[in-house]
């Protein structure tokens, strides 16, 4: 029966997690319990997994009356903003641009968390902004609110779940149930798989999409064909306009953040450049790029936005016709030329613009 148990809530973990945006498991484990942990949280799904190494291998952090575990915990304590203060550890060399979601899984020392979790975090830290964070924390029995604020001290701009898990000795036979109840109060981000482009003029951006009714209608529709609309200014907070057609909402009480896809009344697309407070539905989110760039980007003033799909827009799905007429961008989109682009596709065959 207990095996059983096991398997459905790996099942219940296999799809809260698979469903959602790329996730990362970055854990340390002295003992083995916060491995056991990470082994019963990835068993079923596919998130990648990095494990923190101290670069000193074999150290008795418990020797001598845990001598060498608490005088590394007291030096962080001593000089947290000191990047000295912290054990070294071996490289992880992690593309963090590639994940949505980050779960940390550590041990607590001290009521801290283990060092090498807090020299990882220290050095890393800056790469986890806007992410959504989860906390797994593992100790005997001592509470867990002191290794939280580690948490948020090394990583303070991460979007840290409301809910911390915390494995102890008392419940740690509960284990799985416990995973599965705990991945269900994550706010990770459900996106996508397609990516939007976003052209204004010879200039494009990509935007990855939340997984929503609004959106899958917006797909479909831009399956058939990519969708141009003229937009402008509004509040000195966003660029709206509509798009001619309505789509599905979901709206929901939302403040906005720059980057921010906005369907408003289910037909006018709002890209956010700033802070906004409304009922309406989020469709998804530039990728890669702060306030100051999308400002220049949108520019002032009226435009014509063209949105698109970037599986639907490559060169290599033109096909091949040998009417000079059909002039198309690097984008796939049919062109104009001569225009400000470099590089054209005419009558199936690559020009490039000298």
């Amino acid at each position: 029966m207990k095996k059983i148990l096991f398997s459905l809530f790996s099942f219940l973990i296999l799809n809260m997690l698979t469903a959602q945006g790329k996730t990362l498991v970055t854990y340390y484990s002295y003992t083995g319990n916060v491995k056991s942990i990470v082994d019963e949280l990835i068993k079923a799904q596919n998130a990648d997994v990095v494990e923190i190494q101290p670069a000193e291998e074999g150290l008795k952090y418990e020797a001598d009356n845990y001598a060498i575990g608490s005088a590394l915990i007291s030096a962080i304590r001593n000089n947290p903003d000191v990047a000295e203060s912290y054990p070294s550890i071996k490289p992880t060399n992690i593309d963090f641009d590639k994940y949505d979601n980050i779960i940390i899984a550590t041990p607590l020392w001290w009521s801290n968390m283990a060092a090498p979790m807090q020299s990882f975090l220290f050095e890393n830290g800056k790469y986890m902004e806007g992410k959504n964070i989860g906390l797994i924390v593992s100790s005997s029995s001592s509470g867990i609110q002191s290794v939280i604020a580690d948490a948020k001290r090394l990583v303070p701009e991460g979007k840290f779940s409301n809910e911390s898990l915390w494995i102890n000795d008392k419940n740690r036979s509960n284990m799985a149930s416990l995973l599965g109840d705990w991945i269900t109060t994550l706010n990770f981000t459900n996106y996508m798989a397609e990516k939007l482009l976003i052209t204004i003029g010879n200039k494009t951006l990509t935007a990855s999409l939340l997984d929503n009714s609004s959106s899958q209608a917006i797909v479909a529709s831009l399956k058939k064909s990519p969708i141009s609309y003229e937009a402008h200014d509004y509040g000195n907070f966003e660029k709206v306009g509509s798009l001619g057609e309505t789509f599905p909402t979901n709206d929901e009480q939302i403040t906005t953040e720059p980057g921010d896809l906005i369907l408003y009344q289910g037909e006018n697309l709002c890209i956010y450049y700033d802070v906004n407070s409304w009922n309406f539905t989020r469709i998804g989110k530039i990728d890669n790029i702060t306030q100051s760039e999308l400002k220049d980007f949108l520019g002032n003033g009226n435009c014509t936005i063209t949105i698109s799909l970037s599986s639907d827009s490559k060169i290599n799905d033109i096909p091949s016709s040998k009417s000079t007429d059909l002039t198309y961008d690097i984008l796939g989109r049919k062109a104009r030329y001569p225009s400000d682009d470099k590089i054209y596709v005419i009558g199936g065959k690559k020009l490039i613009k000298h």
